[in-house]
């Protein structure tokens, strides 16, 4: 029974009756130790739903996929019928298979979240996950992307916190703080556990525990042998229970507690280890009968847990140094097994008093299997510990190199500049130093430093272009993306380095960077897929050195060949589980769909790149994202919506002003403001624009037709000039025709007569994207009515029209309902994409895929979802597209 935890109760019986009809969800326990979080978790466990169990545990929280392994193996049976890649990459994250295959915590994720679904097929299913602060970081990654997408598959997912601690984030999953008991309640459970108190005790405990029922049940004892006359402790109540714990340990025989000191100090719930290191201290698991009689341990011969972690802490800690080390040192030696090396490792290392390179070898090659794994936190650490017992300075910077640069990759980039700041003053070594400004370079960007960044960068590949100009050329790729955020001075300059690179024609790198230097003079060189393919016929990384042509490609304006490229790019790194390139990639493609008149995908490739850049922290696409969505929004018209996006996208956390997606933000605003017709107020918007270093951005290109309208529409031409005067130098140097078309629509604007006339012809003729058409079109239907040319003006109007409808683009629909209606015609609005507009965004991603004759299994892999949830949505889809079965839905 639990005393006074009825809304508590409440609020999980909700959850489990949700999933008895099919709904999932979750929910986050946050307390203060002893709070009562693990009492709420068996409540949940005793309701007759199948459940399935794992706890955090503090010695295995630098063990990559530890605690995630317990989760799981109840259903690892059916692990073999998860796709192939779920399957792989789960199989090795556990180390049950030599194969290569990616085991990165995003792939696992959906993995757990396709093994839920099927163990939840027959019937709901619960997953209790305690202590969650000590998790490994890898099995919180996974289960945080599985949590966040689920959805119909029956599942509840219970985690319990300390409140306080950050080292379980939970961002974005509903979470209850689990606060003390009532007075009433309080009292009843102490009447119910301790009836003879006297009353002097009995108000002093309800006092100082504060409601916390492990404080209520454990302190009794010490209070009533302090003096009566005894102020309050003030000591924290965690360090009471500490105390009180120890107080019972210490009335234990010498043996018993030797074995409790093993076992805390193993911190594992296998009891195999512990007796094996027992035995060589003369101990048996018959001196665990003292321990398991008084309550404070229960075993089943196989396994131990302690009453309280808090238990667990005051023996370990009760305990003297150096029968601390004996413990670690004994639990090493007991480790044997294969499988239990990386344990044995840091055993090892918590037994050394000083330099030990047996210690350090131990865990570098623990490091190393982490990192295969893809376990970038725990070998960090091992990295990072293995340094400080290398006995050899050479080895000692060697481990802080690879520590930083395992940092780098995970996105720890305070941790990741620390260490790489400790090894740059142990080390001459220039490589090593190119290395190590490598990682400061990431550090500097990832905290909102592009010049440092840069410089570094710059200073890195010039150290080792005589060398090894392969890894130079990578070095400068990235300089090239530091470089575009700062103008372009910097762009030149890495532009000249480049050009000097002693780099081989069948290097992988020398395609990439003959056409990423031809987009940084936004020019063309060759078609973007025969640069792509000619990387990848010299061996180049796809997608990782592939990804910044991409970005070029839009610059240079090859808009079609960059969907191209990144359909391929996004579609291996689903296939080879490399999830952390996806938002870039996802960027580009939703850029690259809109420009090309599909503004629907656009917002579902943005929409999905926001989501797992939020899962991954990546403030940049974050940013990127949320402010390309702005823009779509201004297309639509939606003022609201555009303008709390805008403001999304540039909040202090992911850089204020100077965050990435500033740029498209101020172009999104001045776009609305232009559609409305408030054009002076679109000008101010779009002037920075027009400035370093956001005028050699992409949208600081797109821009440039809507600021030249604005100006020549408030009657300031001159405001103009400069924006007109690029915009024909980079139809000059890009060669594409739709971006002669923009140029010729601009000249128009600025001139007047039989010049004017003769500008929307040319452009009208050259072409372009569908909304740049359709605006060319208004423009000169509008140009045409003013020059009392009615029957002329009402072809370009209602082709306009027909256009910004199908886009959805409601503001210019209404200008050009308004011209219209001025020649005397009428034009109905009509829905926008037809039928397929009624449904939401994910639901048209999922029945375009069904339409292909993908499995649900397919889709669920491609969108990270389960495949009960694509279900669920092609269910609710079908009555909305008026279809009975999958194999209608071919048209679609």
């Amino acid at each position: 029974m639990l005393h006074g935890r009825e809304a508590e109760q409440e609020r999980i019986d909700r959850l489990l009756e949700a999933a008895r009809q099919g709904r999932s969800g979750t929910l986050v326990l946050r307390g203060e130790p002893g709070i009562g979080k693990t009492a709420l978790l068996n409540y949940a466990a005793a309701q007759g739903i199948p459940t399935v169990r794992g706890t955090g545990i503090e010695s295995e929280a630098e063990l990559p996929f530890a605690a995630l392994h317990l989760l799981v193996r109840p259903g690892m049976a059916l692990v073999d019928g998860l796709p192939g890649p779920q399957r792989d990459a789960m199989r090795a994250a556990f180390g049950m298979t030599d194969r290569a295959a990616v085991a990165d915590p995003m792939s696992i994720g959906l993995a757990v979240l396709s093994l839920f679904a099927e163990e939840a097929a027959d019937g709901p299913l619960l997953c209790l996950v305690d202590d969650a602060h000590w998790l490994d970081r890898a099995t919180t990654q996974a289960l945080l992307f599985a949590a966040r997408r689920l959805d119909s598959e029956g599942v509840v997912i219970l985690f319990a916190t300390r409140t306080g601690d950050h080292g379980f984030p939970a961002t974005g999953l509903p979470e209850l703080e689990i606060s003390g008991l009532r007075q009433d309640a309080a009292a009843a459970l102490v009447d119910r556990q301790a009836p003879d108190l006297s009353p002097t005790v009995r108000y002093r405990l309800l006092a100082e525990a504060a409601g916390n029922p492990l404080a209520l049940l454990e302190l009794p004892a010490v209070l009533a042998a302090e003096s009566p006359s005894a102020g309050p402790n003030p000591l924290p109540l965690t360090e009471r229970l500490r105390v009180a714990f120890h107080g019972r340990v210490g009335g234990m025989p010498d043996r018993t507690r030797t074995l409790l000191l093993l076992a805390a100090a193993a911190n594992t719930p296998e009891l195999g280890p512990v007796l094996l290191a027992a035995t060589a201290s003369g101990v048996d698991l018959s001196d665990l009968a003292p321990a398991e009689e008084s309550g404070l341990v229960r075993s089943d011969g196989r396994s131990l847990t302690f009453r309280h972690p808090l238990l667990r802490s005051a023996i370990y800690r009760g305990a003297h140094v150096a029968q601390r080390l004996a413990a670690h040192r004994a639990l090493a030696d007991a480790l044997t097994d294969d499988a239990d090396t990386d344990l044995r490792a840091w055993h090892l290392a918590s037994a050394a008093t000083g330099p030990d390179d047996t210690a350090a070898d131990a865990l570098e090659a623990t490091a190393h299997r982490a990192r295969i794994r893809h376990g970038y936190d725990g070998a960090v650490a091992a990295y990072e510990r293995a340094a400080d017992l290398s006995t050899d300075t050479g080895a000692r910077v060697r481990r802080l190199v690879l520590a930083a640069e395992t940092a780098a990759e995970t996105g720890r980039v305070d941790l990741a500049g620390s260490l790489a700041e400790r090894a740059a003053a142990q080390t001459v070594d220039p490589r090593l130093g190119a290395r190590l400004d490598l990682v400061r370079a990431t550090a500097a960007f990832g905290s909102g430093k592009p010049r440092a960044a840069h410089r570094l960068l710059l200073g890195a590949a010039t150290a080792m272009r005589e060398h090894e100009p392969h890894r130079a050329a990578g070095m400068l790729s990235q300089a090239v993306h530091t470089a575009w955020y700062l103008g372009e001075a910097e762009l030149a300059e890495v532009s000249a380095l480049w050009a000097e690179l002693p780099l081989d024609d069948a290097d992988p790198m020398a395609p990439v960077a003959r056409y990423v230097l031809g987009a940084i003079d936004r020019r063309y060189t060759v078609p973007l897929r025969d640069a792509a393919a000619d990387a990848r016929a010299n061996g180049a990384d796809s997608p990782r050195d592939l990804v910044q042509m991409c970005g070029a490609g839009l610059v240079v304006g090859q808009d079609d060949q960059v969907t191209e490229l990144v359909a391929e790019l996004v579609a291996e790194c689903r296939d080879q589980g490399r999830i952390a390139a996806l938002p870039s990639l996802l960027f580009f493609r939703a850029e690259a769909e809109f420009f090309l008149g599909r503004p629907r995908e656009g917002k579902l490739a943005a929409t999905e790149g926001l989501r797992i850049a939020e899962d991954l922290g990546q403030t940049h696409w974050i940013s990127q994202q949320r402010s390309f969505l702005c823009y779509l929004a201004a297309i639509g018209g939606s003022d609201a919506e555009c303008e709390n996006l805008a403001a999304a996208a540039v909040v202090e956390e992911l850089g204020g002003a100077t965050a990435a997606g500033a740029p498209w933000t101020h172009a999104a605003l001045g776009l609305l403001d232009l559609g409305r017709g408030r054009v002076e107020s679109a000008l101010t918007r779009l002037e920075p624009l027009t400035e370093e270093p956001a005028r050699h951005y992409v949208i600081g290109l797109r821009a440039l037709p809507d600021l030249v309208e604005a100006a020549v529409r408030i009657g300031a031409p001159d405001r103009a000039r400069d924006a007109l005067d690029r915009l024909r130098a980079w139809a000059d140097t890009a060669g594409q025709s739709w971006i002669e078309s923009l140029a010729h629509r601009c000249h128009a604007l600025t001139t007047v007569g039989d010049d004017a006339e003769t500008g929307y012809r040319a452009a009208l003729r050259l072409g372009g994207h569908p909304f740049d058409l359709a605006r060319t079109q208004l423009l000169y239907g509008e140009w045409l009515r003013r020059a009392k040319r009615r029957i002329d003006a009402r072809v370009p109007l209602e082709q306009a029209l027909d256009t910004f409808d199908r886009l959805a683009a409601v503001p210019w629909a209404e200008r050009a309902r308004i011209e219209l209606a001025a020649l005397g015609v009428g034009a109905a609005e009509r829905p926008a994409d037809g039928v397929s507009a009624r449904l939401t965004p994910q639901e048209l991603q999922i029945v375009r895929l069904a339409a292909r004759g993908l499995s649900n299994r397919d889709i669920a892999a491609q969108l990270f979802l389960s495949p009960r949830t694509v279900g669920h949505h092609l269910y609710k889809a079908y009555p909305k597209l008026g279809v009975l079965s999958r194999n209608e839905l071919r048209e679609f």
